[in-house]
């Protein structure tokens, strides 16, 4: 499956649009990125009912500073809309689709309650 190209115009859109959306922060000089890019591919073609996208920091620096992306490569998961992981660093394929499992389990109810509780208690 095809990756969705992020940038400032279409990033909420789709997060918001998607149950399950995987983002890779990515640049062309970043030798970890380009290691994890074709383990990433493959995941993406194993779970077809993921969203799979990626931002290209070098393109999208405004996004990228918005996010606080300081490292790369880094991964960001959503679920209904909310972010529920983001790490930096390679992941090997196992334990990226071991994430995607786990991300795709989280119960979106559950995920708007606490995200309810929190403002409450802001």
């Amino acid at each position: 499956m095809a990756t969705v190209a992020l940038n400032t115009e279409n990033f909420s859109s789709t997060v918001d649009a998607n149950d399950v959306v995987l983002i890779d922060f990515w640049a062309g000089w970043c030798n970890p990125c380009m290691r994890f890019a074709p383990i990433y591919d493959e995941a993406s073609s194993r779970h077809e009912d993921v969203t799979f996208a990626k931002v290209d920091t070098e393109d999208q620096q405004d996004l990228s500073a918005a996010l606080e992306i300081t490292s790369i490569p880094t991964i960001m998961a959503f679920r209904s809309g909310y972010l529920v992981f983001r790490q930096a660093g390679l992941l090997p394929g196992a334990q990226l689709d071991e994430l995607i499992e786990k991300v795709k389990e989280l119960d979106p109810e559950e995920l708007k309650r606490q995200a309810d509780a929190q403002r409450e208690s802001a």
